[in-house]
């Protein structure tokens, strides 16, 4: 079985060597090459939209494509035929998001870019300082006491939660349906609103899809406290971003963090660049999936042995 794997990461797939499969690397950022578009399975990670198109049109063989992103969003839009499996990479980048997710919930509640811009000014910053340690805005900034909402409560979640549980938190989730995951209490889509009015930090892990797209918006934003912090590491399809800018510009946010958005990179003339009380991060959150040989190997193995595929999201 020829398999290709993108240039954009070290795999390590012996296994499958040794069983006999070709293993040939290919460019993410050009298309497949004619000798090679016979493969039957395709690796993908940080893939142009360009070469995931070329991919579908021109590789009449491919069975499976895999990647390595949690979020299958981008290979799902590439137009691939209904008879390829498509599996994506979730449980992969679950300890790297979360930490990056708890990094920019914490930077926000303490208000770290406040004092960043402080330091560069050569400034001790006695307001923050006073404001910090009233005892009227106590709750503005610790984790411990504070209620956090996760919406999108899969496995990234679930190593979050306790992050922000042993910080404190008073954690619940968000998911299509409700009930207890990974030892937290989840609600439905539904009864978000009755969770909202009491959230101190909103946190999204949410995918890409149509149904997805711009939830968090005006309502969603009006909904929050004035003093909440929102925080987004899952897909910036799912941000109605004009409508989070106002939410800053007005004051209705105390603050925000971003690990996406809608257009990446981020354009230098992006009205959120200057946004108040905004952090922004270039889509860092993952970018190390961790066990992706091992997902790999498991996958090509299932796929010659006509048994069920790993994290199977088409085909």
């Amino acid at each position: 079985m020829k398999i290709l794997i993108p240039d954009t990461i070290d795999l390590d797939l012996a296994h499958l060597s040794a069983s006999g499969d070709d293993i040939v690397a290919y460019a993410v950022d050009k298309p497949i090459p004619s000798e090679h578009r016979d493969a039957e399975v395709l690796v993908v990670w940080r893939n142009t939209s360009e070469n995931l198109a070329d991919a579908a049109q021109a590789m009449p063989s491919l069975r499976l494509v895999q990647t390595l992103a949690a979020g299958p969003d981008s290979v799902l839009a590439a137009g691939f035929a209904d008879t390829v499996g498509i599996t994506s990479g979730r449980s992969l980048h679950d300890g790297p998001v979360a930490e990056h997710a708890l990094a920019l919930v914490l930077a926000a509640i303490r208000r770290l870019d406040i004092l960043l811009e402080s330091q560069k000014d050569a400034t001790w910053n006695v307001p923050y300082n006073a404001v910090q340690s009233n005892p009227k805005t106590e709750q503005h900034y610790t984790l411990d006491g504070a209620k956090v909402t996760i919406w999108g409560f899969g496995s990234i979640a679930g190593r979050l939660a306790p992050l922000l549980a042993a910080l404190g938190a008073k954690v619940t989730g968000v998911a299509n349906s409700k009930g207890e995951r990974y030892g937290f209490p989840v609600v439905s889509t539904q009864e978000l609103p009755e969770v909202l009015g009491t959230t101190d930090v909103l946190i999204s892990i949410l995918p890409a899809t149509p149904e997805t797209t711009d939830s968090f918006n005006d309502s969603i934003l009006r909904a929050l406290p004035d003093t909440a912090v929102f925080v987004n590491v899952g897909r910036g399809a799912t941000v109605d971003e004009d409508a989070l800018l106002v939410a800053l510009q007005e004051g209705r946010l105390r603050a925000a963090a971003l690990d996406v958005t809608k257009e990446e990179p981020l354009p230098s003339d992006s009205k959120l660049w200057g946004a108040p009380n905004l952090i922004i991060t270039p889509h860092v959150a993952g970018n190390r999936p961790k066990g992706s040989a091992q997902l790999v190997t498991a996958n090509v193995t299932a796929l010659k042995e006509g048994q069920p595929l790993t994290n199977q999201v088409a085909g």
